[in-house]
């Protein structure tokens, strides 16, 4: 009998839980202290703006996709999300499928001044510190990936350390997980961790479920003003969308249209 070929997020999860394991052994983190937070760039509240915001991301290639962007300038991207009108920026850091580092959240940090969102495959609180030592607002924690017990040990941690935490589902289950845990910003992914495929009604179909005192995030798939209108017609707080945008030749024009907004043409 064959070997049952793992999923696309379990070797993620195996490569990442061996790259955590070299840098604490090659940087030793703690804590932060709590002064700390008072550094931060409120990421829930520039959710909760006026109408539906635009989480902006910065990613070099994805497992499905590939290459998105021949020689990405994070600091000149990032600065377009920003004149845009994103009112909060997500960094993948996740290097071996995504190309990402935590240099990269650093550059971001002194690039604009949006609140940054640390976009990774977190299962460790060494990455909560790594977070907060490289300039994030917010983390990613992402349900398929934690059992309920570590979901909950690393929300609290993260919260602790002056972090809000974004936390993402693709089903009932693990949205029941995010509510226990006392999540109040979760993200419905669109995309299926497991095998990659997008269903862009996934979060239309969890939004009855999730109360309304909790901030909404749609994230994956998202290309067009038509698809952020509608969602934000539906009670939708903001959508997150990458690939979309670091195609885009004039990226501060189309993070504007996602909205509706007229924005001038910018060359990068």
């Amino acid at each position: 009998m064959s070997a049952v070929r793992p999923t696309v997020l379990e070797r993620i999860l195996r490569e990442t839980r061996a790259e955590v394991d070299r840098r604490r052994r090659e940087r030793p983190l703690g804590p932060p202290a709590p002064s700390g937070a008072a550094d931060g760039r409120p990421f829930r509240d520039a959710l909760l703006t006026p109408g539906i915001g635009v989480i902006a991301e910065f990613k070099r290639r994805s497992p499905s996709a590939g290459e998105l962007h021949e020689a990405p300038a994070l600091a000149a991207i990032l600065a377009a999300y920003q004149r845009g009108g994103a009112v909060a920026a997500s960094v993948l850091t996740e290097g071996p499928n995504f190309g990402g580092a935590l240099a990269d959240l650093t550059a971001a940090r002194e690039a604009c001044e949006l609140p940054l969102l640390r976009k990774d495959f977190i299962l460790d609180r060494y990455q909560l510190y790594e977070a907060r030592a490289s300039g994030a607002d917010a983390v990613l924690l992402i349900a398929a990936a934690l059992q309920r017990e570590e979901l909950s040990r690393l929300h609290s941690e993260a919260r602790s350390i002056g972090l809000d935490v974004l936390v993402e589902v693709h089903d009932s289950g693990e949205l029941d997980s995010a509510l226990a845990v006392g999540a109040d910003i979760v993200g419905v992914n669109n995309r299926d961790l497991r095998d990659f495929t997008v269903d862009l009604d996934r979060t239309e179909r969890l939004l009855s479920q999730i109360p309304d005192d909790v901030i909404v995030v749609s994230e994956s798939g998202i290309a067009g003003a038509e698809q952020v209108r509608r969602l934000g017609d539906r009670g939708v707080h903001a959508v997150l969308v990458g690939e979309a945008l670091m195609r885009a030749e004039d990226p501060a024009a189309a993070v504007a249209a996602l909205t509706g907004a007229a924005h001038p043409p910018t060359v990068l």
